[in-house]
């Protein structure tokens, strides 16, 4: 599925007839502390998306409940009308509290107002890629996603949703939506500490669905291993471009979607998922999460 990419590491890959770039960038981090307001250096936001494509990245994450609303308007601020290359993939399911909670909003009203919600904040005709958040805050959870999934089914039909894929999802609820509509890629958190989906991302790499990982760097408490230290000294490099480097050597299916508020930290972010890990630093960084 995935193709050479000249300008950015790990080439691209084909979410349904969407060709993007494996290393994406994810805009969560454009919102204010904790993803609420409005962010501190909004010109400098912008730049950063800007820089994102001039980078050529391909594949942008987003949410309408981020900030909420924020992130979906920087974005159409800064790049629309959006290069025909540019996809943008968000997320329904969720919405935002006044106490920066992240309740969940899964009803068929609900999932059809964030669709246009969506759209309208974006200023787009159609979303090309819709992923359904499941769980809560606090990881994935048990339980059926027919009603929800099928709604998005149905804004699928009527031409308002490209594609669809699930987020923050069990192996069970991912195997009951592929039984409903094909999905094109399950974005679930994972990083080097946490490896609970690998079988998963193996299934789908057969699949020829994406797995894009969300924390790939630790999140809001970022990866700490002796281990990924020692590596990230041998190599002269950053525990964080080895922690991204190692994702883009896991599986050709895996897109990556760091996110940034900084033009510099972008740029490097790209040059460190760039490097190139041996054998023996594979086996060292596995241990990690055993």
């Amino acid at each position: 599925m995935s193709t050479p990419s000249l300008s950015l590491p790990g080439g691209t890959w084909t979410l349904g007839d969407l060709t993007v770039t494996r290393f994406g960038y994810g805009a969560m981090q454009l919102a204010g502390p904790w993803v609420m307001g409005p962010p501190d250096d909004r010109e400098g936001a912008l730049a950063v998306l800007r820089e994102a494509v001039d980078l050529g990245i391909t594949h942008i994450d987003t949410s309408d409940a981020y900030g909420p609303r924020v992130t979906n308007e920087l974005i159409r601020e800064a790049l629309h009308p959006y290069p025909e290359s540019l996809h943008i993939v968000t997320k329904v399911g969720a919405t935002r509290d006044e106490q920066g909670g992240w309740p969940t909003a899964r009803r068929p009203e609900d999932l059809r107002r964030q669709v246009h919600d969506n759209l309208n904040s974006l200023r787009l005709d159609v979303l090309d890629l819709v992923n359904l958040r499941l769980g809560n805050a606090e990881g994935p959870q048990p339980g059926s996603l027919a009603e929800a999934f099928e709604t998005l089914v149905e804004l699928q039909q009527q031409g308002l949703i490209r594609h669809l894929g699930v987020s923050n999802a069990t192996e069970e609820q991912v195997t009951e939506a592929q039984s409903i509509a094909p999905i094109v890629c399950v974005q679930n958190m994972y990083n080097l500490a946490h490896r609970h989906d690998d079988k998963l991302i193996d299934r789908l790499a057969t699949d020829d669905v994406a797995y894009v990982p969300f924390f790939p760097l630790g999140g809001f408490t970022p990866l700490q291993s002796s281990a990924l230290s020692a590596v990230a000294a041998r190599l002269k490099a950053t525990q964080m471009s080895v922690a991204l480097a190692w994702l883009l050597q896991r599986s050709p299916n895996v897109l990556l979607i760091p996110g940034t508020s900084s033009k510099e930290h972008l740029r490097e972010n790209v040059a460190g998922a760039g490097l190139s890990l041996s054998h023996e630093d594979l086996t060292e960084l596995d241990d990690i999460s055993r």
